[in-house]
């Protein structure tokens, strides 16, 4: 071997255990924390139960419409916001369009659901994603300031992901805006006995006027303003299967 790389050799291997020890400690925890985590992390003003303290609790129905099924690849376009008291009385609404930053992703099940356009929704004054969750703070901070709110939906699991993804992008957390609990209105309506999950089953169930069903009328507004119908009935359907 000749003598210059044999010194290369020499040197490289006393410069290994540094650049080991410099790789260790950058994944010891040193790496910064990510701002939506921090966010979450954040104490929340204790407000009892809704048991012993209901007039500090509040309901919020919401729906959102979306770019496709994959909550992270799909993006929000719009949400609609239902804010209720316990008993689902309506007390504010919120709707907004969200541009999506990635427009060429959106499915074709997913146009032909709510008559997403990238150029319509523009013109239809649709915020920037940033924009967006400010906007859902603002809300939350007007209607809702010192107490907590409950999320509920027809599809949890589905909103929720996309609310978080929505929040994260701009390093927040959506448990700035509502509670760590979140209900979904097919397991209130399993409970009672409906095995019929779908929205349009449950509203034939239980006589509640639908959201319209063409496209370019469905919004997240009409389907948490659905939500909330469909809330009302469940209670007072309950409240018949107690009586009996």
């Amino acid at each position: 071997m000749p003598r210059s790389a044999e010194a290369a050799g020499g040197r490289a291997l006393r410069l290994l255990p540094l650049l080991l020890a410099a790789g260790l400690a950058s994944c010891s925890g040193h790496a910064k924390t990510p701002a939506y985590v921090e966010s979450a992390g954040r104490p929340r003003p204790a407000q009892g139960t809704p048991v012993s303290r209901p007039d500090d609790w509040r309901l919020a129905f919401v729906d959102v419409e979306t770019t496709g099924l994959v909550p992270g690849w799909h993006e929000m376009i719009d949400i609609g916001v239902v804010l209720t008291d316990l008993e689902g009385a309506p007390l504010d609404t919120l709707f907004l369009r969200i541009q999506p930053e990635h427009p060429e992703r959106a499915g074709e099940g997913a146009l032909q659901v709510n008559a997403f356009d990238e150029k319509r929704w523009r013109s239809l004054g649709a915020l920037p994603p940033r924009v967006a969750v400010d906007s859902l703070l603002r809300f939350r901070e007007r209607v809702a300031a010192g107490k907590s709110v409950i999320l509920v939906a027809l599809n949890s699991q589905f909103d929720a992901a996309f609310l978080d993804h929505l929040f994260r992008g701009s390093g927040r957390t959506w448990r700035e805006v509502f509670h760590h609990y979140v209900m979904d209105l097919p397991s209130m309506a399993w409970s009672l006995g409906h095995r019929d999950l779908t929205g349009k089953g449950l509203t034939r169930k239980l006589g509640v006027p639908n959201e319209p069903q063409v496209a370019e009328q469905h919004t997240g507004l009409t389907g948490a303003l659905l939500d909330a119908r469909l809330y009302r009935a469940l209670v007072a359907d309950g409240g018949r299967s107690r009586d009996h």
